[in-house]
Order: structure tokens, then C-alpha cells, then sequence
């Protein structure tokens, strides 16, 4: 049974996600064996509560550097024996220190259909907010690998969601929650815990999709 460590900072939403598919079976080979929040009082640290789960603050504000604090973040990970770490509206840069330790073991779901509207600056509304600006009929989410790279690991799934007229980012940020992110998110934590993801020539290979 693999340890899978949520990274949060917010309302904990995708957490719950993940959460709740647990409680119905649907994540097999793995567990959320504790949930690591940037800052104290995160909605999310009482989804884990509920849920049951281990609970850790470590707070950027306590931290000098981007480097003291992924040292800090990476080795509590290494104490809880992560074998997933998954980032669930995680909202603080780590370097690479923790790339090293967990290769290919870190997961992040993205709000829209990577390559596009990605990189550095496209998080939370801006993402949506630009997605409607360009015109594009299609948008989604993307569950990908964390690397060095901004939003530019490989890709385990994707899913695309329709934009519609009249659409905010607000009402569009609902819609790719509900049917995109946290439908592909707990489905990406079960394939890697079932062993079913590999990283072939920088791409990931999804045995079966469930």
C-alpha cells in the first residue's frame, strides 16, 4: 500500500476529490497517509481531519528562502515515507531539491489542456480568465508530473471541457473542477499506485486507463 501525500494551501477541494474516492474503492494500491499545508488554518487541514488523516503545517511565512523551505517540505516528506506526493492547490514554489528526491513520484492537476495556458503565471482564475479572453471553444484539466519545469512534466491524463457563452472564469473555474480535475485527479493517483503509469523518453505511458 503506497503513502500518497497531499501538498495543499487552500479550500482543499481536489484533496477531497482524492478523499472521497478513496471512501468508495476507487483509488487501489495507495492511501492519503498525511496532508501538508503551506499555511495554518487551510480549509483543507480539516478535510484531512474528517478524513481521518495525519496532519502537518509547515509555514512559508517561518521560512527565509524558496531553498530552506522545499529542504523542510521535502525532508517532512521523507519522514513520512511519501511514495506519491500529490500537490492539491498547493500554492508555493519549491526548487528542485524536491524533484530530486521524488522523481517522477509528484503529481499536480492543472486548469486547462496543457500546453496552453501554462507556465509561469496561468494559476488559479488567470488561467480561466485567459482561456476566455482567446476565444477558444475548449478548455479541461491536466494531471501531470512535476519536474523542474513549470506546469511541463509528462502528461498522465487530460480531459476537455466546453466553454460556453456567457461563461465567467468563475463559472468556467466550477465547471473544469467538476468535470475534469477532480474526476482525472483520483484516477491518476490509482493508476500510480497500481504501478500502471511509466516515464518512457520523457512521456508518460499509461498502461490502462481506467
Amino acid at each position: 500500500m503506497k503513502n500518497i501525500c497531499v501538498l495543499v494551501s487552500g479550500g482543499g477541494t481536489n484533496l477531497q476529490a482524492i478523499l472521497d474516492a478513496q471512501s468508495r474503492g476507487e483509488v487501489r494500491g495507495g492511501r492519503v497517509s498525511c496532508v501538508i499545508s503551506s499555511k495554518e488554518g487551510a480549509y483543507a487541514l480539516e478535510r484531512a481531519a474528517n478524513a481521518g488523516v495525519k496532519t502537518r503545517v509547515i509555514p512559508r511565512k517561518e521560512y527565509a528562502d524558496v531553498a530552506a523551505y522545499t529542504k523542510a517540505v521535502t525532508e517532512a516528506l521523507l519522514e513520512e515515507k511519501a511514495d506519491l506526493v500529490v500537490y492539491a492547490g498547493f500554492m508555493t514554489i519549491l526548487d528542485e531539491q524536491i524533484v530530486k528526491a521524488f522523481p517522477y513520484k509528484m503529481m499536480n492537476v492543472h486548469p486547462a489542456l496543457i500546453p496552453s495556458f501554462c507556465g509561469k503565471g496561468f494559476y488559479g482564475l488567470h488561467v480561466h480568465e485567459a482561456v476566455l479572453q482567446s476565444g477558444v471553444k475548449l478548455t479541461g484539466a491536466t494531471v501531470h508530473f512535476v519536474t523542474e519545469v513549470c506546469d511541463g512534466g509528462p502528461i498522465i491524463l487530460q480531459k476537455a471541457v466546453a466553454v460556453k457563452n456567457g461563461d465567467t472564469p468563475e463559472t468556467l473555474q466550477r465547471r473544469v473542477m467538476e468535470q475534469a480535475e477532480w474526476e482525472l485527479l483520483p484516477k491518476a493517483v490509482s493508476l500510480f499506485c497500481e504501478d500502471k503509469i511509466k516515464v518512457e523518453n520523457g512521456r508518460a505511458v499509461v498502461e490502462e486507463q481506467l
